[in-house]
C-alpha cells in the first residue's frame, strides 16, 4: 500500500482571500476539486486529477498471459484480488476454460477477504470521522475506541483470508490462470471459522453503528452499473446491467461505454454512450442485487432504515457495512461446504484470442481486455478501474450538492465537498487521487 500522500486545499473566494490546508488525511492519492462560481451559482465542478500515469497497460504488452495476474495485482495494495482475478478470468474466457466447484468457491472466498478488509478500512478510518466530527480515525479513537478496534479486527480477518488463500496479505501470489498454485486444506479453512463468526457479529454491529449517523439529504437519480448473477451477489461473474435497462455481456462493455480525456485529469473519464455519467460500486451493486444478499445482510439493511433502493451517496457507508456482513456470511458458507480437490489447477494451451472479463472490486465494476498472440503473448491491454468510471458522476454530485452550501462559510463548504468525494471511496492508487479544493469566482 502506498505511503499516505500530502495534500493541499486551496479555497480562493476572491482575489484577496485564500484559505490553505497543507495536509489532508483519509484519502488515497493526489488530486483536486475546483468549483467555479458565477453570480452566486456553481458553473463548473471538477475532480482534477494530476497524479502521473502508471502505464500498467504498457507494462503488460510483450509479457506472457500467465504473468498478467501477478502484474495486475500490483496496481493496488488494497484491492489487488480484483485486479488479479479479473486478469485470470479474462485469460480463462479467452482460452475456453471454465473453473467450477471448490476452486471457484475459493475464488469467491478470496473476494470475501478483500471486500471485508477494504470496506472495513474505509468505513472505520476514512469515512466515519466525517460523520462524527473528527479530523482522523486516530482522533476518533479517543472517544470511539470500541468502534475503531472493531473495524481493525474486521480488517485483520479479511487480511487473514487473503493471506491463507493468496500466500500473503498484500499482492497475493498463489492465484494463477487455471486455478491456484496451492490449495488450502479443509482444516486450514476451518481454523478461521471462529474469527469469521466474530467478524460477522462485528459487521452486524457496524451496520447498526453507521445507521445512527446523521446523513445530509441528497437523493440522486443515478444510472447504476454493476454485475448481476442469477443467484449470487456479484463478485467475479455475471452480466453487466443497469437500472435503465442495459443488460450486456462483459464482452460488449466497450460497445456501450466510452472513455475520453479531459484537460483537468490524468485519468480517463468513462460514460455510457447512450446515457452519459453513471455510478458503479456498492450503491450500484446494492440497488441492482438487493435480493441476492445473504438473508442476514438483507435483514440488517432493513433494520438500518434502508429499503431495497438507496440513492443517497452519504448512506453508502451503511451499504458498505451491509456488504461486509454479506461477505462474512458468504465466507462461512463456503468454508463449511469446502472439500479439497485433487488438482489445484488445469494446464491451458495458449492461442490467439481476445481475453475479456469484468469483476466487482470493492469500489465497483472493473473491466479487463487483452489481445493474445498465438503463443500467449499479450499484444494489447486495456484496464478500466471503478474510480475512473465514477469521476463524471462525482462531478455531478459536487455541482448538485455543493449548491446547497454556497451560503455557508468556506471551511464548511470545503468539508462537505471532501466528504462527498469520500462517499465514493476513490481508489486513487488505481486510477485517480484526491484532494485539493479550490473555489473561485465568489
Amino acid at each position: 500500500m502506498p505511503m499516505p500522500p500530502r495534500f493541499a486545499v486551496k479555497v480562493s473566494v476572491m482575489a484577496t482571500k485564500t484559505i490553505r490546508v497543507e495536509a489532508l488525511t483519509r484519502v488515497e492519492g493526489e488530486g483536486a476539486v475546483r468549483l467555479t462560481l458565477r453570480d452566486g451559482r456553481i458553473t463548473r465542478a471538477q475532480l482534477r486529477i494530476f497524479e502521473p500515469p502508471r502505464f500498467f497497460e504498457a507494462l503488460l504488452r510483450g509479457r506472457s498471459f500467465t504473468e498478467a495476474p501477478d502484474i495486475t495485482a500490483r496496481i493496488c495494495g488494497i484491492c489487488p484480488v480484483a485486479y488479479q482475478m479479473s486478469a485470470v478470468h479474462a485469460m480463462e474466457n479467452a482460452l475456453g476454460l471454465e473453473v467450477s466447484g471448490p476452486v471457484r468457491d475459493l475464488r469467491r472466498l478470496l473476494y470475501c477477504g478483500e471486500w471485508i478488509e477494504s470496506h472495513a478500512l474505509h468505513i472505520t478510518l476514512l469515512h466515519a470521522p466525517d460523520f462524527l466530527g473528527y479530523a482522523s480515525g486516530i482522533e476518533m479513537a479517543r472517544e470511539h475506541g470500541d468502534a475503531v478496534r472493531r473495524g481493525l479486527a474486521l480488517k485483520q480477518t479479511g487480511n487473514a483470508l487473503i493471506a491463507l488463500l493468496g500466500g500473503r496479505e498484500v499482492h497475493p501470489v498463489t492465484v494463477r490462470v487455471g486455478g491456484f498454485h496451492r490449495l488450502p486444506s479443509k482444516a486450514e479453512l476451518l481454523a478461521l471459522t471462529d474469527r469469521l463468526e466474530q467478524a460477522r457479529e462485528a459487521a452486524l454491529d457496524t451496520v447498526h453503528w453507521t445507521a445512527g449517523f446523521e446523513f445530509p439529504a441528497c437523493d440522486r437519480d443515478y444510472t447504476f452499473l454493476a454485475l448481476q448473477h442469477p443467484t449470487e451477489y456479484p463478485f467475479n461473474e455475471g452480466r453487466i446491467v443497469s437500472n435503465r435497462g442495459l443488460d450486456i455481456a462483459p464482452a460488449e462493455f466497450e460497445a456501450h461505454v466510452e472513455e475520453h480525456q479531459v484537460k483537468h485529469s490524468t485519468a480517463l473519464h468513462a460514460q455510457l454512450r447512450a446515457a452519459g455519467a453513471y455510478l458503479t460500486g456498492p450503491l450500484a451493486r446494492y440497488n441492482l442485487n438487493f435480493e441476492r444478499l445473504a438473508p442476514i445482510a438483507r435483514q440488517a439493511a432493513l433494520e438500518a432504515g434502508l429499503t431495497h433502493r438507496c440513492t443517497n451517496p452519504f448512506r453508502s457507508i451503511v451499504v458498505r457495512a451491509v456488504e461486509v456482513l454479506h461477505a462474512c456470511d458468504e465466507a462461512l458458507r463456503i468454508i463449511q461446504r469446502y472439500e479439497q480437490p485433487e488438482d489445484a489447477d488445469i494446464e491451458i494451451a495458449p492461442r490467439a484470442a481476445m481475453a475479456i472479463a469484468a469483476t466487482e472490486a470493492p469500489r465497483g465494476l472493473l473491466y479487463h481486455r487483452y489481445r493474445l498472440a498465438a503463443d500467449g503473448t499479450i499484444t494489447e491491454a486495456r484496464i478500466v478501474p471503478p474510480t475512473s468510471q465514477n469521476q463524471a458522476a462525482i462531478e455531478e454530485d459536487l455541482q448538485c450538492f455543493a449548491t446547497e452550501y454556497l451560503t455557508q462559510p468556506d471551511a464548511r463548504l470545503r468539508e462537505r465537498c471532501e466528504q462527498l468525494v469520500r462517499n465514493h471511496d476513490p481508489c486513487i492508487s488505481c486510477a485517480t487521487h484526491f484532494l485539493q479544493l479550490e473555489v473561485a469566482g465568489r
